[in-house]
């Protein structure tokens, strides 16, 4: 189990009290008072927000099981989200038009700036182990928070369900647990020499690394939501093989060994598979069998891209700087 992380300012300082059981989760509505000058997307409200959600996981070293259900802690998380994703939805088209919000995603950029561009024209090693470092938050847990969505699917006219559950199927290795994603992600952190600890890397991680991660939980934790979290995942599957396939190159331009491209290759091919699987099937039978949730779903292939181009954005330009991206090596300069 992760150890607890240090607070980044007062939200995350009274959440993280309670779960060190310094201070008691009646007292969280006067610790933390009004969240009007706290920034939505920022590092205090991330970590906060992520280390409410942590409780629904693996949790914390220390934590009261208990307090997964306390209602004052779940009482913040819902003042928490609110903010959280009145921000995103600021930032998103909306709409109900899914199938043009899917095409959109399908056109990939001659000459690209986000990270798997930036490591494959000119990347080095640090900057890469950074990258793996950081994303190792969602890929040791990776398909976890969209597991969420299963039950609340109609089982009965199952197509949908159905087609989740072959994606999902795959993710956790298809009854072989050395192919399950998160071990084969640990075994590229190893090959690198970073600590495959769960949760080893969410001291350093940045508010924009956070909130990718928040975004998936916040879906997968609401029913309301449920749209919201099936657009969250066909977008993974929809748009990784690109970034996978740069990532590959990557890695070999850096002369590292094919076990490091394990992880990503593996998503180039079986992500172009979940591809078609997610917008023919998975989509297709949600929006017939539930219409009205065609906005949520939009909402959910916004949302991340959003967050994503947010963190891309953050990455590239520490890297482009010769700076690091991680929390600690920031604040030490």
């Amino acid at each position: 189990m992760p150890v607890l992380p240090r607070a980044r300012g007062p939200v995350s300082a009274a959440v993280l009290d309670v779960l060190a059981g310094r201070a008691a989760a009646a007292d969280l509505a006067g610790a933390v008072g009004d969240l009007a000058g706290v920034d939505p997307l920022g590092d205090d409200l991330q970590l906060a927000l992520y280390a409410c959600y942590e409780l629904h996981y693996r949790s914390f070293d220390g934590v009261a099981d208990a307090l997964e259900w306390d209602p004052d802690l779940l009482a913040l998380r819902a003042r928490l989200e609110a903010p959280f994703l009145d921000a995103v939805r600021a930032r998103v088209d909306g709409g109900d038009d899914v199938e043009a919000t899917v095409e959109a995603l399908l056109v990939e950029p001659v000459e690209g700036s986000g990270p798997s561009w930036h490591l494959l024209r000119e990347g080095e090693r640090w900057q890469l182990d950074e990258y793996v470092a950081l994303r190792s938050l969602y890929h040791l847990k990776e398909a976890d928070p969209q597991a969420w969505v299963i039950p609340r699917l109609d089982g009965v006219a199952g197509r949908a369900k159905a087609s989740l559950m072959t994606v999902e199927h795959d993710e956790y290795g298809a009854g072989r647990p050395e192919r399950v994603h998160a071990r084969i992600y640990a075994e590229m952190m190893e090959g690198l020499g970073l600590d495959t600890t769960y949760g080893a890397y969410l001291d350093v991680a940045p508010a924009p690394v956070l909130a990718t991660v928040n975004i998936m939980s916040l879906f997968g934790l609401h029913r309301r939501w449920r749209g919201a979290s099936v657009g969250q995942f066909a977008l993974i599957e929809i748009t990784s093989p690109p970034g996978a396939a740069r990532l590959v190159s990557a890695i070999e331009r850096l002369g590292l060994p094919e076990r490091v491209t394990e992880f990503y290759a593996e998503h180039v091919e079986a992500d172009a598979v979940h591809e078609q699987l997610v917008r023919k099937d998975l989509l297709a039978s949600l929006l017939e069998r539930e219409p009205e949730l065609a906005a949520d779903v939009v909402l959910g292939l916004q949302a991340s891209t959003v967050l994503e181009d947010l963190l891309a954005d953050y990455l590239v330009t520490c890297w482009s700087a010769g700076a690091s991206s991680l929390v600690a090596e920031r604040s030490a300069a």
